[in-house]
């Protein structure tokens, strides 16, 4: 099993820059894909980012393309998501999730995360000023 712990949300002001980490434990990091996700009041769970086990496929949600970077050091069993330019239209509970994947480079995207069986309990980013 994988433990996940989200850290680094918090109050920003429109146009300021968060990086939420994912540290993992309880497994193997390097042999998980991840995923962020976020949910706010009122509507459902979405899909923010994802990348593969090695780092090198990616996926953004075209509300988030050009504005967060997701990226992983293995070494150190955690995950990012670096947050620029934000918008109070990002204000959510942040989800990193993570799944089993060793037989392949493969990055997992669906909207919902129906894909990820290991979630963590989520951080606040509230933008506002």
């Amino acid at each position: 099993q994988v433990q996940l712990v989200e850290s680094g949300g918090g109050l920003v002001q429109p146009g300021g820059s968060l990086r939420l980490s994912c540290p993992a434990s309880g497994s193997i990091f390097s042999i998980y894909a991840m995923g962020w996700f976020r949910q706010a009041p009122g509507k459902e769970r979405e899909i923010v980012a994802a990348i593969s086990w090695s780092g090198e496929r990616t996926y953004y949600a075209d509300s988030v393309k050009g504005r967060f970077t997701i990226s992983r050091d293995n070494a150190k069993n955690t995950g990012y998501l670096q947050m620029n330019s934000l918008k109070p239209e990002d204000t959510a509970v942040y989800y990193c999730a993570a799944r089993w994947a060793a037989y392949s480079d493969t990055v997992y995207y669906s909207t919902s995360g129906g894909e990820y069986a290991y979630w963590g309990q989520g951080t606040q980013v509230t933008v506002s000023s």
